[in-house]
């Protein structure tokens, strides 16, 4: 099975006409950055029977993908967190109720076994208990994600060359930055990004630790103001209900109002008659749990 390449449309937002690579679109439960970076397991076809091993949060979206992906392929998922509520135990939700519901086996963590510890600590549990399982670095950061990035780096350079575009402003918020990275090395025009998780330091130390031999790193545009992920912020809810409003497309809630809040603008404002084109990378069924988060602490702004 290989995913088909998603469509491209336009966008009027705040004046401005805008490109949108529907990435969000590529499959009902596999889409978004997490389908790119574990499209390679998608064509592998040894993996019926097989047990996949991944971990993060009970909401990120790489539980959803992997799972949709162990569904897909006839595999099991074993899916380890570092603390599951007790309430969304008891009224699961967005990304955390469908990956159940596609059979994930969620799983917490020794509560010793924290931060960077954990990825090494799963590999061994992996050689000692399951040697034949296939571990899963969190978040897909990984030499094999390059391969479906790659993929869509050629779906984008067809549609510029259909497109006679030439020149290009390819934006996308990054938590690692390996969508990213992959993209800016397989294509000639200019990806910008915004870090989401750390600093501009700990956005360039990923792109470093997975190709330090790039000749090109994607552009970093930093906010001016320091926000906290997870956090809730009246900015971001705000910048959300505008891009709906205005474009009748639903974003994601933790990565992209960095985006358009600060890289956006800044490229307009900076090189306005260059073509931008933003790749949408789904993730919205977390915002079921985000957006209650939201009314509960600002209720005003959902009258």
């Amino acid at each position: 099975m290989q995913l088909q390449p998603s469509p491209v449309q336009t966008i009027h937002f705040a004046g401005h006409s805008i490109w949108l690579k529907r990435d969000d679109l590529l499959h009902p439960d596999f889409s978004g950055n997490k389908a790119r970076k574990f499209a390679y397991l998608l064509a592998q076809t040894d993996l019926a029977g097989k047990t996949l091993i991944g971990n993060g949060s009970a909401q990120a979206n790489s539980l959803l993908s992997l799972a949709a992906l162990a569904k897909l392929k006839g595999a099991t998922l074993d899916y380890y967190v570092q603390h599951l509520p007790q309430f969304l135990k008891q009224h699961p939700s967005g990304n955390y109720a469908k990956a159940l519901a596609l059979g994930a086996n969620i799983i917490c963590l020794p509560p010793h076994v924290k931060g960077a510890q954990v990825d090494p600590y799963l590999q061994q549990w992996q050689l000692q208990h399951q040697p034949n399982a296939v571990f899963i670095a969190e978040g897909g950061r990984m030499q094999e994600a390059e391969w479906g990035i790659a993929q869509l780096a050629q779906e984008i350079m067809a549609w510029a060359n259909q497109q006679g575009i030439k020149q290009l402003n390819l934006v996308l918020p990054s938590g690692t930055g390996t969508t990213a990275l992959f993209l800016q090395k397989h294509l000639p025009f200019n990806v910008v990004t915004c870090p989401c998780v750390g600093d501009r330091d700990y956005l360039r130390q990923q792109f470093e630790a997975l190709a330090p031999e790039l000749a090109r790193y994607p552009e970093i545009i930093s906010p001016i103001q320091k926000h906290h992920f997870g956090k809730l912020y009246v900015e971001f809810i705000s910048i959300w209900q505008q891009l709906f409003a205005q474009t009748k497309v639903e974003f994601e809630l933790l990565y992209d109002p960095l985006a358009w809040l600060y890289v956006v603008p800044e490229l307009i404002k900076r090189e306005p008659k260059v073509p931008m084109l933003y790749l949408h990378q789904g993730g919205v069924l977390g915002n079921i749990s985000m957006l209650a988060r939201y009314q509960r602490k600002f209720p005003a702004l959902f009258g």
